[in-house]
């Protein structure tokens, strides 16, 4: 009898979540953040503090990061690669990936918001705003784990505000191009605010602090992306056509015929050990 009346009971319940409507997302609740966003030009490339040109961004680094910085800026200076990856196609962690490199797109939803780029080795980031708590286990990503917070702080009944905290971030990080280093214990955190510029709403403001064991304090800027006028989404593959070579931590070129071509003068040749260099003797 006690089994019959539990089955009953959970039938009800199983035709009750079938038959409720399901919490529809309230658009009307959100900001507008629709559309194609491109990072503000400013004369430069994209950089971690777009106040500062690219080689000269004063991070509070670390003696021992600074040093390390130092010597990847000569390895460029004598046609090195130094420790950027990006040309190999290997993905930017964050923060890089906020910098403006890719367009970017919005998509808001009532427990998640996915952040995508036109660059497909881009994975797209996912900020969940759904209250959950930080993850007891969770393997390192090149973007991290996200958790969001959407705020009204008008007071005039809509969110305006996206408050973001990024953490578990895999190594190896760098904060731009120059090869600037960060730390690669996975204990970096990142923290946005995100909202429509007050005065212009075709702009969108990104306050973010970066907290790394590669600085003496927590880093502050501010990044800023406008709204294109006309939308066009493209695939850029960094795959095609990319022509480097890495064996043994050493970069070379393939030629337009497919042979393997040194990048610096004096470049040695891979190591050939497991091929056979014999050449058999011409046929009659």
């Amino acid at each position: 009898m006690h089994t019959q009346i539990s089955i009953s009971v959970a039938a009800l319940v199983l035709l009750a979540l079938i038959a409720a409507p399901a919490r529809a997302h309230d658009e009307t609740a959100y900001p507008d953040w629709s559309g194609q966003w491109s990072r503000v030009p400013d004369g430069g490339v994209p950089r971690y503090d777009p106040s500062k040109p690219l080689g000269r961004q004063d991070a509070p680094l670390k003696p021992e990061y600074q040093a390390k910085y130092e010597a990847n800026k000569r390895e460029i200076e004598v046609n090195g690669f130094g420790v950027d990856n990006n040309y190999r196609c290997f993905p930017s962690t964050m923060p890089r990936t906020m910098s403006g490199i890719s367009y970017i797109e919005f998509a808001i939803g009532r427990s998640v918001t996915h952040v995508l780029f036109d660059q497909m080795t881009f994975a797209p980031r996912r900020i969940y705003t759904d209250g959950r708590s930080w993850p007891a286990k969770y393997e390192p990503t090149f973007l991290g784990y996200s958790i969001g917070q959407w705020r009204d702080s008008d007071g005039d009944g809509r969110y305006d505000l996206l408050e973001i905290e990024t953490r578990n971030i895999r190594g190896p990080k760098i904060w731009d191009q120059t090869g600037m280093p960060m730390a690669d214990d996975n204990e970096a955190v990142i923290k946005e605010r995100i909202s429509l510029d007050k005065n212009d709403p075709g702009i969108l403001r990104n306050e973010m602090t970066t907290i790394d064991n590669s600085l003496t304090r927590p880093w502050m800027v501010l990044k800023r992306y406008r709204r294109t006028k006309e939308v066009l989404w493209v695939d850029h593959t960094c795959t095609e056509g990319n022509a480097y070579v890495v064996i043994e931590n050493q970069t070379y070129l393939l030629s337009g015929e497919g042979k393997l071509m040194p990048t610096r003068k004096d470049q040695p040749p891979p190591d050939l050990q497991y091929f056979n260099r014999t050449q058999s003797a011409p046929r009659p």
